[in-house]
């Protein structure tokens, strides 16, 4: 009757165990999926892949679908930047939500409330990366060109151009000119998007035509950051079109 009676409370112990076992292996991983050391080339990236996720990406902002934007930055942070599981939603959170409080915005103070996010989400590519850069900087720029694109009727063509090559030449730690390129690839999407979308609307040619110059854009910026006389750090940056 004794040894009947332990069974019992030997299955129950064991089955404590196994669970409290499985319980710290899961918030080990989570941890260090969150906040584990990692050290990747940002510059190794498929330039086609991030031109056609960044048009789905503009097409999910500019029909508010904010799952759907929220999906593809953390497939984009996960696929080409090699980001781990939940790190990449974590990021892709973050700047969908700037995105996405910076269009509702209706003047400058509006337009500085998403900062703190996107200081996140770049604190976040710093962490991740083994370039070394400041991610409050790369944050203000990425607002930057959100401003000067919302604002561009009072711009001259070539401050949006310059102010999308500033940012990667921050994160890449490479002279703004040699990223002219993509920032005019980039610019002249925007605007085709923004002519049609203020003529009525998009068809699929538009929106082909501007997938064709955005993958121009990140082959562009591949080609000028892969320098071999670009530093690299041990020491522990892809934008949202507004």
């Amino acid at each position: 009757m004794v040894e009947s009676a332990d069974r019992p409370t030997r299955k129950c112990s064991a089955g404590l165990w196994l669970a409290t076992a499985a319980m710290a292996a899961t918030l080990a991983w989570i941890a260090v999926d969150l906040w584990g050391p990692r050290s990747t080339d940002i510059r190794s990236f498929n330039p086609n892949a991030v031109g056609r996720l960044e048009t789905a990406m503009w097409r999910s902002y500019y029909d508010r679908e904010k799952i759907g934007l929220f999906k593809q930055l953390a497939e984009l942070m996960r696929t080409q930047y090699r980001f781990p599981f939940l790190r990449s939603y974590v990021a892709g959170y973050q700047a969908a939500k700037a995105a996405f409080v910076f269009k509702d915005g209706l003047n400058r103070a509006d337009y500085e409330k998403p900062l703190p996010n996107l200081v996140r989400f770049y604190t976040a590519i710093r962490r991740t990366s083994n370039r070394l850069f400041d991610a409050n900087r790369a944050a203000r720029l990425e607002l930057e060109w959100w401003i000067i694109h919302r604002e561009r009727a009072s711009h001259p063509a070539v401050d949006l151009e310059r102010a999308l090559a500033a940012l990667p030449a921050e994160v890449y730690g490479v002279p703004v000119e040699r990223l002219m390129e993509h920032g005019r690839l980039r610019a002249e999407a925007m605007i085709i998007r923004d002519t049609k979308a203020e003529a009525g609307g998009l068809a699929e040619r538009d929106w082909a035509r501007i997938e064709e110059l955005l993958i121009l854009s990140w082959q562009s910026l591949q080609n000028a950051v892969s320098s071999p006389l670009i530093p690299t750090s041990s020491a522990k940056g892809a934008g949202v079109e507004n």
